[in-house]
């Protein structure tokens, strides 16, 4: 079985089915660092980096691979952190694609 950051995001419906929290668990052992948020809806991880200058080519970057995959996380930035939260807005809670993406970005950031 290939690793998540080597799938790619597909596109799921509207009505789609949100992982339950014990699924959600589980993608999350194949990803560090990431934590279930707003009642296993919604993943997250933080960032830090020397400087502004910094954080931002992170967010560009993660920019890149976001549009590549047709799947885009929100970003908070201040100064030299950058606070990354993921889910599937069409479905309102967790899918396979969120775990994808947020492997993808731990790639970025080795």
């Amino acid at each position: 079985m290939p690793e998540l950051s080597e799938k790619k995001c597909v596109p799921c419906s509207i009505g789609a089915s949100p992982l339950s929290a014990k699924e959600a668990k589980k993608f999350l052992l194949e990803i560090t660092g990431w934590e279930l948020i707003e009642n296993a809806k919604k993943i997250r991880k933080e960032f830090k980096f020397v400087d502004f200058m910094e954080a931002m080519n992170f967010v560009n970057s993660i920019a890149a691979v976001a549009e590549s995959e047709g799947h885009h996380p929100d970003f908070s930035v201040s100064y030299n952190k950058v606070i990354v939260t993921i889910f599937t807005h069409k479905i309102g809670g967790l899918h396979e694609n969120d775990f994808i993406l947020a492997a993808k970005i731990d790639k970025i950031r080795k």
